[in-house]
């Protein structure tokens, strides 16, 4: 089935993986092909100009079987009801994926942020709050940042969640600054995931990063963060690009001139050197390994065909759509799928609430070690899932979360 809505490619994959698990769970799987609950909301806020504007939002709850409901909070002026219903199905399927005891929910305002004032966006963070705080909290559904939402957002909205419980709650949100309950490593922790899984993923191929082609499609942190993290592995950066389009150049990228840029507010298309490419052209570049990391439905029927990577690494949520993802399995250019590959961030908000439940904070060192001993245990599960079934990583993975979430949903009795 050829569809670009990516709520019906989440459930087009869980379908395809479920054949997998031989029929065992028919109740259970019927129950999680939807959302639990999905709640929109209407959010007023006074401009400074002095009117009041609404803003739409929704919160999709997938599952909650294997623990609380977790996942980003997006703002974005694309956000739809189908892409955050989507979003709280991977995050279901990437929690068990990893083995968290989460479950999968998201979060979506219609709003371009840029076109808000800093008073605008506290008073749109804190009114989303106000209205769903009574389904969020560290037990029921613990949100983080996602597209366009940091840190200072999470602060927003702590504090207001705080205020209207009547107590200090810091594992209600992860994603928070270190002066209020954050964890050290969460800045960097998509990205440096996605590294260890990268680098385990070649390991087991019997190969290395070093002198291998990259290219990185970005518009936010997330893909800056990977330029910088993968920067000391002896990779050589071609290709790369943010929100106004790309740069190339055959002989590497300067990846410190690219952070220096980025550090200060600046556009790619400041940058001096090489080529100045579209993204389209980016994502076609020949290159060892391609990593989108900027948003959905990138690599669709339409472009597929014109994919000269050899290996594709999903850093952003549902870059590839299903058709696209069995062409490049007939391919054989394997894709290391989003539910593995971007976990890195759930699994360090995960050891944040864990810390803040426990009131007790790790080093740097300790996070990187227990999320990089998550990430390769994983994915050693996905390989061996996807070998035993001889299906795509992404199929794999599948198998290997919708048993662990069935499962629990069967032993519960739902």
């Amino acid at each position: 089935m050829s569809t670009n809505n990516p709520f019906l490619s989440a459930q087009s994959q869980m379908t395809t993986a479920y054949a997998f698990l031989a029929w065992k769970y028919d109740d259970q799987f019927q129950k999680i092909l939807n959302p639990e609950r999905v709640i929109e909301v209407n959010i007023p806020v006074k401009m400074d100009s002095g009117i009041i504007k609404n803003f739409v939002g929704y919160r999709s709850q997938h599952n909650a079987a294997r623990g609380p409901y977790k996942g980003g909070i997006r703002y974005h002026q694309d956000v739809t009801k189908d892409e955050v219903m989507a979003l709280s199905t991977w995050m279901s399927i990437k929690c068990a994926t990893l083995d968290l005891p989460l479950g999968g929910g998201k979060w979506g305002i219609i709003v371009n942020p840029k076109e808000l004032s800093q008073n605008e966006l506290e008073q749109l963070s804190r009114g989303w709050v106000q209205k769903l705080y009574k389904y969020i909290g560290p037990l029921d559904d613990v949100p983080a940042p996602d597209v366009n939402t940091n840190g200072q957002i999470m602060s927003w909205m702590v504090d207001e969640y705080s205020k209207l419980v009547g107590h200090w709650t810091p594992g209600a949100f992860t994603g928070k600054p270190l002066s209020i309950g954050g964890s050290l490593g969460r800045d960097t922790a998509t990205a440096r995931g996605g590294l260890y899984v990268l680098e385990a993923y070649l390991k087991a191929k019997n190969d290395t990063l070093k002198w291998k082609k990259v290219v990185i499609q970005w518009t936010g942190n997330v893909g800056l963060n990977m330029v910088d993290v993968i920067q000391n592995s002896g990779v050589i950066l071609i290709g790369t690009s943010d929100s106004h389009g790309g740069i190339y150049d055959a002989n590497g990228l300067d990846i410190a001139q690219i952070i220096d840029l980025k550090k200060n507010r600046k556009s790619l298309s400041e940058y001096v050197w090489g080529s100045h490419i579209t993204n389209s052209e980016l994502l076609e570049l020949a290159c060892d390994i391609l990593i989108p990391a900027a948003l959905e439905n990138q690599i669709t029927s339409d472009n597929v065909d014109k994919i000269q990577a050899k290996l594709i690494m999903e850093l952003a949520n549902g870059p590839i759509t299903p058709d696209a993802d069995n062409a490049l399995f007939a391919r054989n250019i394997p894709v290391i799928p989003d539910i593995l590959a971007n976990a890195g961030g759930v699994t360090v908000s995960y050891f944040e609430q864990v810390q803040n439940n426990a009131n007790y904070f790790w080093s740097r060192a300790e996070v990187q070690e227990k999320l990089q001993l998550k990430m390769e245990v994983a994915l050693a599960w996905v390989l061996k899932s996807s070998e035993e079934h001889k299906v795509m990583l992404r199929t794999g993975a599948y198998v290997v979360a919708m048993e662990r979430i069935l499962e629990a949903m069967k032993v519960k009795g739902e």
